[in-house]
């Protein structure tokens, strides 16, 4: 039985309106900060086979129920299981760090399976070698947390739902934080069993048979979006594009991620990452699941589409994804994993370079990688671990400014106020990066500043920083954004910069962190940004009055530009090329 038009629209926004349910429910009863403040949290809709059909923006995973599916094949699944795991590489990265959980459930009409319901979580300590489970010391996966590979979690025993409450136990028992442990499984559970019951009243409410053709339907819309927006992009032939990870905090670096993308004269297009450098010792590897390049290149395509979801569409618009066992891409276990995060989001703005180059420039600039500060310790007899995501500076686009302190896709950065109820320390500021934005005609985002003061009694910090040798380059004359730093004691004779990569700094009562992030690319050329602009961002503290002049041509005093003096700068306009990369000119293709 096919779908219409107009049932294929009401049921795809009843799978949306579920997912968000999903997502509200998690949120509101998760008891973890990184959940509940910044939602690291995700939920999908698949059909009956598995494919993800309704998503929304957040493309780091893969092929979800494969990994299940292997272990418990379709056929053998009943109404009432709930299934689980986090392992990595047996999931061929659809779970790309352990503290992932990824909780699955077949949903059914009857005795017929007609979807799956999914939510995946960051766990904040799931144990491994230091607090938080995501330590740059790591230097093997089972530093990195339990690992659980699929299990049967739950299943129905008559009216009843049966819960294999032992394993539950020894995961927790395995958290040093076993109590928020079990709110957040709890949490996690209860979610999925919310979209499960929500996606059996949209198949009660169609029938099961107008069900699966309206996901096949997504499904297709999504893969020929996809697939024409590409075509549009690419010219037949390869088009390269390389970029580059400073550290794995091990000594080791620069990484250079290599990506090659074919079309070729039938218009099938082949991603080709087999000319990646070597693993790292350090936990920087990305096992990245053969999906992600189309997911990610799905999300850039599908803005402004309306009607559209990011669905597995995306990934069946490219072919063929080639990846080389032993690289940084594709690691041989156990190598670490953990601080993915940093390849993962070059990876992504490697891929906007791949369109940036097809297009001649019209494309986003770079973005910083999200950074980490995890502090934790003791105060007041009790443990803490406080894990702050804190946002960058994303690319400037060719119609517009970059976004200012993003974290990642729609999680946020935590609250002062939350932050100062809930942890040992004082925000002494949180402000923009002044200058961290890359200058172009359109500049790009700005990073954030956050300063902590610490009143806990004995603590260690790690920090997570990257883009400092290699910052985010510029797009069509654009210069490349600002780089991250951290600061222990700013402007006292103990002032000492760390490490980007780093861990085990002993910090005591009275301390202060300063915490600098980085910002994104400009695009097109700095002299081309009306004067107007410069000057509005230099009285809401974008960029300095120094920059104004240095980097735009434009001269600023006394709250106005003096016109005469921006005349004389801008009319020793320099060349610029198509990329800006400071410190980092060999890498590109």
């Amino acid at each position: 039985m096919t779908c219409d038009p107009v049932t294929l629209e009401i049921i795809r926004g009843a799978a949306r309106a579920a997912q968000a349910e999903m997502e509200a429910l998690l949120e509101r009863t998760a008891m973890s900060a990184f959940i509940r403040e910044k939602k690291d949290f995700y939920t999908a809709i698949f059909d009956a086979d598995g494919a993800m059909a309704v998503g929304s923006d957040l493309p780091i995973f893969g092929d979800i129920v494969g990994p299940v599916a292997q272990h418990f094949p379709l056929e053998t699944m009943r109404p009432g299981d709930l299934y689980w795991y986090n392992d990595c590489y047996g999931s061929r990265g659809a779970v790309s760090h352990s503290n992932d959980q990824v909780f699955l459930a077949p949903v059914f009409l009857g005795e017929v399976r007609v979807g799956f319901v999914m939510g995946w979580a960051h766990f904040s300590d799931i144990g491994g070698l230091r607090p938080g489970s995501l330590s740059p010391d790591a230097s093997d996966h089972f530093q990195e947390g339990i690992i659980i590979p699929p299990v049967r979690l739950q299943r129905a025993n008559g009216t009843e739902i049966e819960t294999n409450i032992d394993l539950l136990r020894a995961f927790w028992r395995n958290s040093r934080f076993p109590n928020q442990s079990q709110g957040d499984t709890r949490a996690l559970m209860a979610a999925v069993r919310l979209g499960e019951k929500r996606v059996e009243e949209i198949a009660a409410r169609f029938g099961g048979a107008v069900l699966a053709d309206a996901l096949a339907q997504l499904l297709a819309r999504t893969e020929a979006t996809v697939r024409a927006k590409l075509c549009a992009a690419f010219p037949v032939g390869t088009t390269c594009f390389n970029d580059a990870i400073d550290s794995d905090g091990h000594g080791n670096g620069p990484f250079v991620l290599r990506l090659a993308l074919t079309r070729t004269a039938e218009d099938r297009f082949i991603l080709d990452a087999t000319g990646t450098d070597d693993q790292a010792p350090g936990p920087v590897n990305l096992l990245m699941h053969p999906d992600v390049p189309g997911m990610a290149l799905g999300l850039y395509f599908l803005q402004g589409e309306p009607g559209q979801v990011l669905n597995a569409g995306g990934p069946r618009a490219i072919d063929e994804v080639r990846l080389r066992e032993g690289s940084l891409l594709w690691p041989r276990s156990p190598a670490p994993l953990g601080l993915r995060g940093l390849t993962m989001m070059r990876l992504l703005a490697a891929l906007h370079g791949l369109v940036a180059v097809a297009r001649g420039g019209n494309a986003p600039a770079a973005h910083s990688a999200y950074v980490i500060l995890a502090m934790r310790g003791e105060h007041g007899g009790k443990r803490f671990l406080m894990t702050d995501g804190v946002g960058v500076g994303y690319g400037a686009r060719p119609f517009a400014d970059g976004t200012d302190a993003v974290y990642f896709v729609a999680q946020e950065n935590y609250p002062v106020e939350f932050m100062e109820l809930g942890y040992p320390v004082r925000i002494r500021e949180y402000a923009m990066h002044l200058d961290s934005g890359g200058a172009g005609r359109f500049r790009g985002g700005c990073g954030v500043v956050r300063e902590y003061e610490v009143l806990a009694e004995a603590a260690q910090m790690a920090v997570r920083i990257d883009s400092v040798q290699n910052p985010p380059w510029g797009v069509a004359g654009g210069m490349n954004g600002g780089s991250g730093r951290c600061v222990l004691n700013p402007g006292t004779p103990g002032e000492r910069l760390l490490p980007p990569l780093s861990d085990g700094t002993v910090l005591k009562r009275g301390d202060v962190v300063r915490l600098q992030t980085g910002g994104g690319g400009g695009w097109g050329h700095p002299f081309d940004r009306a004067p107007e602009l410069v000057l509005a961002d230099v009285l809401g503290g974008f960029t300095s009055e120094a920059a104004a002049a240095r980097d735009y041509g434009v001269v600023v005093r006394a709250g106005g530009v003096d016109l005469a003096a921006t005349t004389l700068l801008r009319a020793r306009r320099p060349e610029a090329g198509l990329f800006h990369r400071k410190g980092y000119r060999d890498a590109v293709a």
